[in-house]
């Protein structure tokens, strides 16, 4: 099976200067644990929504929250984000994805064509569906 199929291509991505306070508001809007870092249109980087609290207060946005922890809101994602990538083409199959995910540990896997630019994500989640209906096809033609 392509990863074609599986990736989400709806991306949403920040720039490398943007700040954590952006980020974390896509976040908080989005049903999302990943955002794909660009440098230009070129993938620089993956930040996630661990990364986020990790490096934020959880006094944001309480009566509690001091200037301090505002100020983290500011601060840039480059400092942040994870620079190690993996990722993979289009043309890459399922059970390479799978293997990618297993050796090196990630939760989320960038799709990119030959210039580095991100055209699809595909992640943990998205495999476990893939087996998962795929065991439920199995259950059902046995019946």
């Amino acid at each position: 099976m392509s990863l074609t199929k599986l990736m989400s291509k709806n991306l949403i991505t920040l720039e490398i200067d943007d700040d954590l306070g952006k980020a974390k508001a896509i976040f908080d809007q989005h049903k999302i644990h990943h955002i794909l870092v660009l440098n230009d249109k070129e993938l620089a980087g993956i930040i996630t929504d661990r990364d986020i609290y990790k490096h934020l207060s959880p006094t944001i946005g309480t009566k509690n929250e001091t200037p301090r922890d505002n100020s983290m809101l500011q601060k840039k994602l480059h400092l942040v984000m994870s620079r190690n990538l993996i990722t993979t083409s289009k043309d890459a199959t399922l059970n390479e994805a799978v293997l990618l995910f297993y050796d090196n540990h990630i939760s989320c896997l960038p799709v990119v064509n030959e210039l580095m630019q991100p055209i699809g994500i595909i992640s943990w989640r998205d495999i476990l569906k893939v087996i998962a209906l795929q065991y439920r096809q199995k259950l059902v033609e046995v019946k």
